[in-house]
């Protein structure tokens, strides 16, 4: 096994039709370098006080009333000795930079010790993952391995989700880092490794999709792969022999190299929760890693959490049922010892972050201090004309149950109440914000949203805001629009200069404030005609660097209500770009279209044409308007000015003005913006 730190850092070579050639890793090592001292340094002046940091699950009671109904016919299988060996235990994280084959290598593994994988990307269970294709949640399932047990954890890749992986890295003690051998480490790569790194974990790389055809051989031993088609081997092939077209090597690997959990099964019971389910059937399901001792059904327990005064006892039970996922499928066990991960139920008030020990124990495990959300957004009531129409949960009490259930789920959430039956969540990113409002309308919520809003700090009298560190790979032909856009978002060129290997190929290492990025990667696309890409990075605080310049165009707004017409449309069409269809509905202050100038207009979409007594030449249905921009919730956060909300309702997103009246926005646009 390789050294990573010697042989591997982080770039940003994205075309995959350029192969990563060894000189390439090489000018990558002082990266890793000064990534590994500075989180060794932080490592050892914190080892005595790390614990297993708690990754989430969204509440998912149908899918979890399912699993455990089968669960009695698998925990015939179980052997309650088995598990309570920790030399047999292996911990292992899966991270990775997004779309580099982490949930894929799952499914080949899970197929290679023998789980029936009943469709492809097994593990993403939530809707939205399956739909987009992105890991939004860790989870845990445990394979079995020769005489081993493998308890393998699933990460999202998206930095928006960088709390799934803080929570991870906590339970485990080995990771399989995950690279693109096309695309080479990225910016999260640099992230997740760096998490890793900072518990003491030692890596075991693995360079995926050596199948494409332009890849060639690279010099240094690592483990290559293909999780598309289900093989891994320790040296370079694209077509290894019949007999080894599976996962045997990585399995072996993460015996070999994964050391396993330091376990004392004589010590009383105790764990550190992780993840928290709820069941109908049985309430809360608390997962984690078992810390010290063991646990069995009908073991008396209780929950502790710290105060400011003191370890404080949450409530007292015993163990009803005693869980651990086998593959796809979650099995009933009896006991489980130290090192081990597994789920409980039988307490209802412990969450994530608290302990639960045995009755006799009042300690309580120190919890990791969890890096702090970037941006926030205000979720409110609808209160538009056309509010009721689609949802069934409307009030702010329902809303803010809703939050505050999210919340206790979702740690990388912050939920603070505002004025006026509206909620400020405080999250990472716009991406983690936008699956938390998707998944409210899908379950019937409306709500009135607010802009992304940058998260400040002030010291010593100095407003400070975060900046990113971006990088970005272009199309000479596009540098000019990307480094004018990014101007009037206050970025700040570091380096320029052309893509190594490739032709025509610009990259561009800039730093900008998080509010500048906010609702740029859907411009940034349609500059570069979708052929550049940007990866961000938070990097720190500094002084903040002014207002930013004209970033979007102003907005047509209604003044009219009622139904849309066509007649309306063509003569507003000259005037910029529509979001809207004929019949739709609309009201006083709602956005229905871009204006081509810099200022807001107000229009009358509902306009009807008048009716006389002359014939005309030619008829309303023969009106041709060009197709509107339609715009997905994402495509809506970011687009968004301070004065406008985004009405959220489970069939429409429509954007609006924060006042209707329009009176009231004349006088409140003469406020200064930031």
């Amino acid at each position: 096994m390789v050294n990573i730190t010697e042989k591997f850092a982080v770039s940003s070579v994205s075309d995959t039709s350029i192969p990563l050639l060894p000189s390439q890793f090489l000018e990558m090592v002082g990266v890793l370098r000064s990534l590994w001292s500075s989180t060794r340094n932080s490592f050892s002046s914190s080892a005595s006080s790390i614990s297993p940091k708690p990754c989430l699950l969204p509440p998912r009671a149908s899918a979890l009333a399912r699993a455990f109904s089968a669960a009695t016919a698998a925990s015939d299988a179980t052997s309650p000795s088995s598990a309570l060996n920790p030399s047999r235990l292996r911990n292992v994280a899966v991270i990775a930079h997004v779309d580099h084959g982490k949930t894929t290598l799952m499914d080949r593994l899970l197929r290679q010790c023998g789980a029936d994988i009943p469709h492809e990307r097994a593990m993403d269970s939530i809707s939205l993952e399956r739909e987009r294709g992105i890991t939004i949640a860790s989870k845990v399932t445990s394979i079995p391995w020769k005489e081993y047990e493998l308890n393998m954890v699933d990460t999202p890749g998206h930095a928006d989700f960088g709390g799934e992986v803080e929570r991870v890295v906590g339970m485990v003690e080995g990771a399989i880092l995950v690279v693109d051998a096309g695309e080479g480490p990225l910016a999260q790569t640099k992230f997740v490794l760096a998490k890793a790194l900072k518990y003491g974990l030692r890596p075991i790389l693995l360079l995926n999709k050596v199948d494409r055809p332009a890849e060639e051989q690279l010099d240094f031993p690592v483990l290559y792969a293909s999780a598309k088609e289900g093989w891994a081997s320790t040296t370079y092939t694209k077509d290894p022999p019949a007999d080894a077209r599976n996962m045997s090597r990585l399995l072996d690997a993460i015996i070999s190299h994964v050391p396993p959990p330091t376990a004392n099964l004589e010590a009383p019971f105790q764990m550190l929760v992780s993840m928290m389910e709820r069941d109908f059937y049985l309430g809360r399901i608390l997962t984690g890693r078992v810390s010290s001792g063991s646990i069995r059904v009908g073991d008396r327990v209780h929950g502790l959490r710290h105060k400011d005064s003191g370890v404080e006892k949450i409530e007292e039970g015993k163990v009803v049922k005693l869980m651990k996922k086998k593959g796809t499928h979650m099995a009933l066990i009896d006991s489980a010892g130290a090192g081990d991960i597994v789920s409980m139920a039988g307490l209802a008030s412990p969450s994530i972050g608290h302990t639960v020990a045995n009755v006799e124990i009042m300690i309580a495990l120190p919890t990791v201090e969890l890096d702090p959300p970037t941006i926030s957004m205000t979720f409110g009531v609808n209160d538009s004309p056309l509010a009721g129409r689609d949802g069934t949960h409307l009030t702010g009490g329902k809303i803010g149950d809703r939050l505050s259930a999210e919340a206790e789920t979702n740690l990388a959430i912050n939920v603070l109440p505002g004025l006026s039956e509206s909620y400020e969540v405080q999250g990472r990113g716009e991406l983690q914000l936008g699956i938390l409002i998707e998944n409210m309308r899908r379950e019937g919520f409306e709500l009135s949203v607010s802009p992304p809003k940058v998260m400040y700090k002030t010291e010593n009298g100095q407003k400070l805001e975060p900046i990113e560190e971006v990088t970005i790979e272009v199309n000479e032909e596009h540098v000019g629009l990307v480094m004018e856009a990014l101007s009037h978002r206050r970025a700040e060129i570091v380096d320029m200069g052309p893509v190594p290997g490739s032709v025509d190929r610009t990259r561009l290492s800039l730093t900008c404030p998080s509010r500048g990025l906010v609702g740029y990667r859907s411009v940034f696309s349609s500059d570069t005609r979708g052929t550049g890409f940007m990866h961000r990075a938070f990097l720190t605080y500094e002084k903040h660097r002014g207002p930013l310049g004209n970033v979007r165009k102003g907005v047509l707004v209604s003044m009219g209500y009622g139904t849309i017409t066509a007649y309306a449309l063509m003569s507003l069409e000259p005037r910029g770009t529509l979001f809207v269809n004929p019949g739709m509905e609309t009201y006083d202050g709602m956005i229905v279209g871009e204006h081509s100038r810099d200022t807001d207009l107000d229009v009358n979409p509902v306009r009807n044409k008048e009716l006389t007594n002359v014939r005309a030449a030619s008829k309303d249905e023969n009106v041709k308007l060009a197709p509107p921009r339609l715009m997905t919730l994402e495509e809506a956060i970011g687009y968004v000015a301070s004065d406008e909300l985004i009405e959220v309702t489970p069939k429409a997103i429509r954007l609006r003005k924060k006042y209707m009246d329009v009176n009231k926005r004349k006088s409140m646009s003469k406020r200064p913006k930031e």
